[in-house]
């Protein structure tokens, strides 16, 4: 394993950027995504320089949304490209768009056709009319695509690089030609987006420079990194040597002082060959910790020993106290002799430095660690890195399993609403004497379809179904 530095500290910065060399890897799949569904050609995803995605590529070709949405935006910017020459066909009476096979390729017109998202209408006999259909199919259905878009991502803002500004007047689409024209070798791939042209390289480069632009043009800054890019070579490769080098390996959590949905970030990130060779992960948690780690099992294809410890007194957590019996125990007992400890509390250093011939990795969280502990680990020669610097935009499904399971328990924590009981006090107190046939029928109609509605402030009100 490389000398046990971390990359932040050490390693040689771009001086341009001041940017570490090796702490972060490029991610792909936001770029590749909005790639394909803006249009760009297909060339551009496969090639041995590329940084599109070919693999998203095939996936959304098998989605039916993002077909339409890519060929649409195909033909508007193929028409745009060549508008005079298509427009010169039309106007000589030689034909529509499919007249031109050798600018609009015949396949993306019948796929649109079969996709039920034809636009050439027999009323359309102008270009720009046709412009103008494809902007208006665009705006109606661009929406049923914000489900393959990362959550994290303003959708809103996805969505505007498709809207031409009032493309549904002549004068709008006028002004998206000018603007197109004026400034075409600046538009990514040279295909049509709305957007300021600027000096911007390649904007599509990767998620993290998208993402950052992105914003950018409306006014706010990106800064959640995790979810654009990945921790760099540098580390994976020592977190790899570690591994490959150990007898049997163990990651022991502090759950008081990590995050579980960063964890499942970094272990997802990791190959599956490092992984198998981990022997297992030990949880140790408290009450007040986040309820995350009680479902981390079901996203980590590793095993899991999950330790609840209780306090005696409230106030004081043992969770530091048992993890370093637990260290001991797997240590002398299990001939465990490497471990992985996630946490940033200071207080392992005295577990570290007890146990000379056991071999550690730290990991810590950037803004929870001091530089004592840091500058410790460096000089006994132990690698330490960030679990903010492992990509987290794969950790949604868990993120939402874990609130919908807190939410569940706190609905269960609610006094019950019993509506036949309320349906009787109502018949009782407006003195209506129904037979059971009438109320079971009058509970059918009204109350058991009932609604529930939430106002701007999050207030809970119910409504009958009415007729």
């Amino acid at each position: 394993m490389e000398e046990a530095t971390y990359a932040n500290d050490t390693a040689e910065t771009n001086e341009k950027t001041e940017t570490p060399l090796f702490r972060y890897d490029g991610k792909y799949e936001l770029v590749s995504k909005v790639a394909y569904l803006l249009g760009v050609p297909m060339r551009h995803f496969d090639g041995e320089h590329v940084a599109l995605d070919i693999e998203i590529y095939h996936q959304l070709e098998k989605i039916r949304a993002a077909r339409i949405i890519r060929n649409l935006c195909l033909v508007r910017t193929l028409i745009e490209q060549n508008f005079k020459k298509i427009n010169l066909v039309m106007q000589k009476g030689y034909g529509g768009l499919h007249s031109v096979p050798d600018i609009i390729p015949p396949e993306v017109l019948r796929q649109l056709t079969q996709d039920g998202a034809n636009f050439i209408k027999k009323s359309s006999t102008r270009l720009f009319e046709h412009i103008i259909e494809i902007n208006r199919l665009i705006l109606d259905r661009i929406n049923n695509c914000q489900e393959l878009i990362p959550s994290w991502v303003n959708w809103s803002y996805i969505k505007d690089l498709f809207i031409m500004p009032d493309g549904l007047t002549l004068q709008g689409v006028r002004d998206a030609a000018t603007l197109y024209y004026a400034n075409r070798n600046l538009y990514p791939y040279q295909i049509y987006m709305n957007w300021q042209p600027m000096e911007a390289g390649n904007v599509f480069y990767n998620d993290k420079k998208f993402a950052s632009l992105l914003y950018q043009w409306h006014g706010e800054t990106f800064n959640d990194f995790s979810k654009v890019a990945d921790a760099g070579s540098y580390v994976k490769k020592n977190i790899y040597e570690f591994v490959g080098d150990s007898e049997k390996t163990v990651v022991v959590v502090d759950c008081e002082n990590s995050d579980p949905y960063k964890l499942c970030a970094m272990l997802r990130s990791l190959d599956h060959e490092a992984l198998n060779k981990i022997t297992k992960i030990i949880l140790f948690d408290d009450e007040h910790a986040a309820t995350g780690w009680r479902i981390l099992e079901s996203f980590v294809h590793v095993p899991i020993e999950h330790i609840m410890i209780e306090r005696i007194k409230q106030n004081k957590s043992l969770v530091d106290i048992r993890l370093a019996a637990g260290v001991c125990k797997e240590h002398y007992q299990n001939n465990v002799d490497s471990f992985v400890i996630v946490s940033s509390d200071s207080d392992y250093w005295g577990l570290i430095s007890s146990l000379p011939d056991v071999r550690f990795i730290v990991v810590i969280e950037m803004d929870k660690c001091g530089p004592d502990m840091k500058n410790a680990l460096v000089e006994a020669g132990i690698f330490y890195c960030y679990l903010d610097d492992f990509y987290s935009g794969n950790v949604e499904e868990i993120k939402t399993v874990s609130i919908f399971k807190a939410i569940y328990g706190l609905l269960e924590a609610i006094p019950k609403i019993n509506m036949s009981n309320i349906f009787n006090e109502a018949l009782n107190e407006t003195r209506i004497e129904m037979s059971s046939a009438e109320k079971t029928q009058f509970y059918e109609k009204y109350i058991k379809h009932m609604n529930i509605k939430l106002d701007e402030a999050g207030n809970v009100s119910f409504e009958l179904k009415r007729n």
